[in-house]
């Protein structure tokens, strides 16, 4: 079973306030691509901690390839019991969709949260329950995807471990690419 861990960015760490933002929809356009890689090259499983951001929106991207790779699945484990519960009301809706249609849900410590060692715990698990991590990430731009892709590359050098990193460099070439594309030549 070949599972993938996916994380980057939380929504206002890329200056997006709205979930239609333009930007969003670049940033899913680049999840896509990768993700489609992935389940070509037999990815079974997608996780993710259920963070908003990018965890969320590779979930959206994940639902919609469904269609074309039925047997991908997701799984989402959260680092503790109701991460989701001082959000907006908006964010807690959003989240539950996300949930309804993940095929696996549970959380890495039985209870609400009670400190940082969660994030480490849930970040040693997604490591050691994947074959490797897609990451948005730009180390020029540090942020909260920095602990797990830092944990990642230390575990990467005692096991067999890939890493994929999205920079932004990589959403401005999606960027060009989708404009040219409406450009009428």
């Amino acid at each position: 079973m070949t599972v993938w861990a996916v994380t980057g960015y939380k929504p206002y760490e890329l200056g997006v306030f709205k979930r239609d933002d333009p930007a969003v929809l670049y940033i899913k356009k680049a999840l896509e691509k990768e993700l489609r890689t992935l389940l070509e090259e037999g990815m079974e499983w997608m996780l993710i901690s259920g963070q908003l951001g990018v965890e969320c929106w590779a979930a959206e991207v994940l639902f919609e390839l469904k269609e074309e790779y039925p047997d991908a699945k997701l799984a989402v484990l959260t680092p503790f019991l109701n991460q989701q519960e001082n959000w907006k009301e908006e964010n807690q809706a959003y989240y539950e969709e996300i949930l309804a249609g993940a095929d696996f849900v549970d959380s890495v410590s039985k209870q609400p949260y009670k400190g940082p060692e969660q994030f480490r715990n849930k970040n040693q698990l997604l490591l050691q329950k994947s074959a490797g991590l897609l990451v948005l990430y730009d180390e020029e731009n540090t942020g909260s995807p920095q602990y797990l892709f830092n944990m990642a590359r230390s575990f990467q050098e005692n096991h067999s471990f890939d890493i994929r990193q999205l920079t932004f460099y990589d959403l401005q070439l999606v960027v060009e690419e989708e404009q040219l594309k409406q450009t009428d030549w």
